[in-house]
Formats: structure tokens, sequence, C-alpha cells
């Protein structure tokens, strides 16, 4: 049986979420910018070491916030599948501070709204057995949430438009020992223009949530990119 793995990919406007997404499955780039106005999917395969998944990537427009409950996403079409994604690309254009914040708000959100959701499903378990698991396992996830450890969702904060990187906002390495060493979340730079670091950036991702639950925990992986429209392979 084919595993799916959804995935979310969210960024304030112009930073290049789309671009990023088209060059990974079509090896295709625009120079004209069109914006986001509503979600869009995309489902691409991809074979990790000889097992295939499903890709279901939600290119997400700009929200104002992460959906904080079940009914509130489906209130609004733009939010549909991203509480339950899997996995999620937040994405911040290195030339531009006010992108880096909003990725830093929407990370926040996500491992509180996340963790919530968390409790409320255990909460309801009828047993008492789970509810002595759950006893045990609240002060772990509660520094889950204080501390943004991201064991409990996988997140890769990606920094885009490397080509730009004379007009960036900040030394590279203060981002990175940021998000790596306090938010505990992968990092990685990329160019969707050239093509740079985009196939590391999904290699990076799948990587982190093969080790986080998928079935096969893989020691290396191997990623070529897209071969063929809607395909993609990781050998």
């Amino acid at each position: 049986m084919v595993e799916t793995l959804s995935i979310a990919v969210i960024g304030a406007p112009g930073v290049g979420k789309t671009s990023i997404i088209r060059q990974f499955i079509y090896n295709d780039f625009s120079e004209v910018y069109t914006p986001t106005r509503s979600r869009y999917v995309y489902r691409p395969s991809v074979i990790l070491n000889g097992h295939m998944y499903d890709l279901k990537i939600l290119d997400v427009p700009p929200i104002s916030s992460f959906p904080a409950s079940t009914s509130q996403e489906w209130m609004d079409l733009r939010c549909r599948g991203v509480r339950n994604a899997n996995a999620y690309i937040l994405v911040y254009d290195i030339c531009c501070v006010e992108s880096f914040e909003y990725v830093k708000m929407i990370r926040q959100q996500i491992m509180e709204h996340r963790a919530a959701s968390w409790y409320h499903v255990t909460m309801s378990c009828p047993s008492h057995q789970e509810a002595s698991r759950f006893h045990a396992a609240q002060d772990v996830c509660g520094m889950f949430v204080r501390e943004g450890s991201g064991n409990e969702v996988t997140i890769l904060v990606v920094g885009s438009k490397r080509d730009l990187q004379r007009q960036r906002f900040t030394p590279r390495r203060a981002v990175s020992v940021l998000v790596k060493k306090t938010w505990k979340c992968g990092y990685v730079e990329c160019s969707a223009k050239y093509n740079w670091h985009v196939v590391l950036l999904f290699k990076e991702l799948l990587g982190i949530a093969v080790a986080r639950g998928l079935r096969h925990n893989h020691a290396s992986i191997r990623l070529q990119g897209a071969l063929q429209r809607n395909r993609c392979s990781i050998m």
C-alpha cells in the first residue's frame, strides 16, 4: 500500500512558495509574479529507497493566522487540510525581514494549536490505560509547546531567493542557529530561479518526516528531482 504524506507550504505574499513547488515538480520557473489567491493541491509521487509515497502538496495562499480549530479551518477555503498536514514548509524571503516574522508567527501557532488538538484527542479516550498514558506524556508535550522542539510535527523553514543573498536582512548563520537550535526545525536556503537547493529542501523534509514516523526509517536519502510531470524520484 502506498503511503500518503500531506505537506502544507505556507509563507507571506511574494516569497516564492509556488515557484519552489513548480520548480521541484515541473522543473519550471516564471519571471512573472502571480499572487496565490486560492489553495492549490499538487500530487506528485516519490520513490524513497525503493518505497513509493504519494505527496499531497498544499500551496496555501497567505493566511492571517494558522487555523485554531477544525471549524475555523473549514470556514476558510484557503486553509482546508492545513491543520492535519503531516509536514510544513514555512517559506520566507531572505531579503525581507517581515516575511521571516510571518514565519515565526505561523510556526508558533502551529506548535500551539497542534499540541492543543493532541490534548483534546487524548483526553477523549475512554480507557483508564490511555488516560494514564496521557498524564505520563503531559510534561513531554508541554515541553514541545514551550520549547518548540517540533517532535509533534515536521517543520522545515526555507529561506528563498538565495540568488539575492547580497541583499539579505541578516547573516545566514543567525537564522540557521535560531531555527535549528531554538526552534528545533530543519533549515534550508534555496533559489527557485536557478533551481539551487530546491531538490535538497524536499530531501531534508522527507528525511525528517521518515525519521519521525513513516513506516521505513532510512539512514540515507539521495534525491534526483522531478523525472516527469507530477512525478519525482527519490532513490
